[in-house]
């Protein structure tokens, strides 16, 4: 794997790196996002970020909302196979920004970018509800990936607030652990809000990526979507596994 880009700013190590046409970014060691121009589907986490949206109709999910952009991964396959009407992304490093733009290929005709705090950004947004909220916060620590805002009472509350009657919240955890004890799975209060809940993960990562939607569903309802398009039917790349949580 060579390196393209790299600088350390403010003490802080970015790189890009390239794999044949594969592009990954990783800051402080953290694998952040991977894309390819040519295979948006890839086999990695952002994958799944996605996958949500298809346990709903073609065109039901118009207004997306991107907390944690990083190189913009998610909005590639989002624009390709769902095409929202509209997307807007929350990411508050600027250099992430800044590579998304160089070198991932994400353009103001994608994306609504949106340099903030995510928690705050939310705070003090007043506007129509999302369809779909993919919620994908995460820091360094010691070379290790770490929750931005904890998956409690208060934040589930809060992004639900923000959600349409039928829409989607989808959310990256470390780990399969860290999913079952958020509040979405762990408290029934918050749980109840959602009227099913799926468990998506991968071969080769250890992610677990929660998907709580306010409608009904199932997952052959998802692979009936899935079996749909061509490309996403014979990629050997989307390699994932998914479970409702009861």
């Amino acid at each position: 794997m060579a390196i393209l880009w790299q600088k350390t700013i403010k003490s802080t190590r970015y790189e890009v790196r390239t794999a044949g046409k594969t592009l990954r970014l990783y800051t402080d060691g953290v694998f952040h996002s991977q894309y390819n121009p040519e295979h948006e589907v890839t086999g990695g986490v952002w994958d799944v970020l996605m996958l949500p949206a298809f346990f709903y109709p073609a065109e039901s999910i118009q207004r997306v909302l991107v907390l944690g952009v990083g190189g913009g991964a998610v909005i590639h396959q989002l624009q390709r196979y769902i095409k929202p009407t509209e997307i807007i992304g929350i990411e508050l490093n600027p250099v992430h920004i800044m590579l998304a733009k160089r070198y991932f290929g994400i353009t103001t005709k994608l994306v609504q970018l949106v340099q903030a705090d995510a928690i705050k950004w939310l705070d003090d947004y007043s506007g129509p509800p999302f369809d779909m909220i993919i919620e994908d916060l995460f820091a360094e620590q010691d070379g290790e990936p770490v929750r931005v805002a904890k998956a409690n009472k208060a934040w589930f509350e809060k992004l639900n607030q923000h959600l349409s009657p039928e829409g989607v919240l989808v959310m990256n955890f470390i780990s399969t652990k860290e999913l079952k004890n958020s509040a979405a799975v762990s408290y029934k209060k918050i749980s109840a809000l959602f009227k099913s809940s799926f468990q998506f993960t991968l071969t080769h990562y250890v992610n677990a990526i929660g998907a709580f939607l306010k409608k009904p569903s199932t997952s052959q309802m998802l692979r009936q979507r899935i079996n749909g398009i061509d490309v996403l039917k014979k990629s050997k790349k989307l390699d994932f596994h998914v479970r409702k949580i009861k």
